[in-house]
């Protein structure tokens, strides 16, 4: 795997687009984040009786959350630029001689599941010492309190990537398989929220708590388990919102992201060069 990835790296180091998307992503993370804690530390907090709701997302108690929250609203670029580098593949036939040279089905196809949890991995890593800048900025005292949204992002990550994977096998070409990648998310997106009112409504009339179904949805499930951290004013609304399940959410995460692997697996080793 060591030589595989070599090879990735070979491809990938001259590639300007990789650069440009790298280092866009690198300064969105901390400037997202910049202006989060900005607006709240200028603004929310000089508002006539913020007082007495007073609360700060990037404390150390908070930043692992709030950090990872915020991140997640641009966890798509990661999962573009794999879509567009394995796309690539397809577009100038380099995957069909990559296997003519050699290189295994399952080869290639482990290589590129391994670059989606890479590309996972490192956006955690920012996201890590990001919380952890903000949180020391932020003068309160250290805490790895909340820590366990990090994961929580690292699997959203890696859920986003393989859905990026398994978008680029089943449709091959980079324009379509984009297109097809924006208008899924958004769909799914309009279908959580109509299943979530849906649940308050029952929860409002017949006192029956679902939990958010919304959250259920394939690329949701990862989403749900990252939320603003509690606050005085998003107390106020838990009296009428449906119960966050957030095992059940964790849960069937997990399972999409087996099913994301497999299926993108199973794809690419039975079709068509």
């Amino acid at each position: 795997m060591t030589d595989l990835l070599k090879i990735e790296w070979i491809k990938l180091r001259k590639y300007i687009v990789f650069k440009l998307m790298a280092i866009f992503f690198a300064v969105g993370v901390v400037a997202l984040n910049y202006i989060v804690y900005t607006v709240n530390k200028n603004i929310v907090n000089n508002v006539p009786g913020a007082g007495l709701v007073s609360f700060s997302p990037y404390d150390f108690k908070n930043t692992w959350q709030s950090t990872s929250y915020a991140t997640g609203f641009i966890l798509i670029l990661p999962s573009l630029l794999l879509m567009l580098l394995f796309t690539n593949e397809y577009t100038y036939k380099t995957h069909r001689q990559n296997i003519i040279d050699g290189l295994s089905r399952r080869q290639f196809i482990s290589v590129k599941i391994a670059m989606a949890f890479i590309f996972a991995l490192v956006s955690t890593v920012l996201v890590f010492f990001t919380a952890l800048g903000f949180g020391f900025a932020s003068g309160t005292t250290f805490s790895f309190h909340g820590v366990v949204f990090v994961a929580y992002f690292f699997l959203k990550a890696l859920s986003y990537n393989m859905v990026a994977v398994l978008f680029s096998v089943l449709i091959r070409r980079t324009g379509f398989a984009t297109g097809v990648f924006f208008i899924y998310t958004g769909a799914e997106n309009i279908i959580s929220q109509l299943l979530n009112v849906l649940c308050i409504k029952i929860k409002r009339e017949d006192g029956t708590d679902l939990g958010n179904i919304g959250d259920y949805l394939p690329m949701n499930a990862s989403d749900s388990l990252l939320a603003f951290p509690d606050n005085p004013i998003k107390n106020l609304s838990k009296a009428i919102m449906p119960t966050d399940y957030t095992w059940i959410a964790f849960s069937l995460a997990i399972l999409y992201l087996v099913v994301f692997y497999l299926w993108s697996r199973w794809k690419f080793l039975k079709a068509d060069l």
